[in-house]
């Protein structure tokens, strides 16, 4: 399929060619995606919650009173979880809430939030963003005119230096290198903003897909009906 490529001005440069197995993918999957984003908002998550446990409650560890004759119940510490000031029961404790996620499901999930927003109308590709001056008042100018509100922009290998520090004072615009494509961000942008550079990376790591044996039958059942 072609599509249309635009200069930062708005002018036509050119059409490209987009890969089928990258961009055409019709039957959007909702769980893929679902669980690409669970992955990585868990991975995100600190896990640097914590509260005090027994041993390490500065509180005394000496019997509040005797064993017997009380008329209470039989206690031996003020640490317990039961009183003022003791040590919570089963509290949090750092960890990692990160879990693995096969390599071929994210690929498969990338996938889908492209031919998503192709599908959407919301992927736009230019010839680059490169900017002479790092103006970022001019830069919200040209935005205003390309209708770039909520934008992910995928620059390429590397950010241009003046673009990125004119873009990263401008609200719900992000701008990330090639490394940085991720589904969570394309899904919560109204526009996606591929350049050249970064769409020749983006079709060479996840052109090459050979759908799996659920997949064909899926799409041969959606066929037949």
């Amino acid at each position: 399929m072609k599509v249309s490529v635009i200069k930062l001005d708005g002018k036509a440069a050119g059409d490209v060619e987009l890969s089928e197995a990258v961009f055409g993918i019709t039957d959007i999957r909702g769980d893929i995606l679902a669980r690409y984003v669970n992955w990585q908002l868990a991975k995100r998550r600190a896990g640097t919650h914590k509260v005090q446990t027994r041993n390490e409650n500065s509180r005394t560890g000496k019997k509040m009173y005797k064993q017997k004759g009380t008329g209470g119940a039989r206690h031996g510490s003020r640490r317990a979880p039961q009183f003022v000031g003791g040590s919570r029961a089963f509290g949090p404790i750092v960890r990692d809430h990160g879990f693995s996620l096969p390599k071929k499901v994210r690929a498969l999930a990338l996938r889908h939030a492209l031919s998503a927003k192709l599908k959407a109308g919301e992927l736009v590709l230019v010839d680059n963003v490169s900017i002479k001056d790092a103006k970022t008042a001019k830069l919200r100018e040209t935005f205003a005119k390309l209708g770039w509100n909520r934008t992910l922009i995928i620059a390429g290998p590397d950010v241009d230096a003046n673009f990125g520090l004119a873009a990263r004072n401008i609200p719900n615009v992000n701008v990330l290198p090639n490394a940085g494509l991720n589904v969570y961000d394309i899904l919560r942008a109204d526009k996606l903003v591929l350049t050249k550079a970064a769409l020749e990376a983006i079709e060479a790591t996840y052109a090459d897909y050979k759908p799996s044996r659920s997949e064909l039958a899926r799409q041969a059942e959606k066929e037949a009906a």
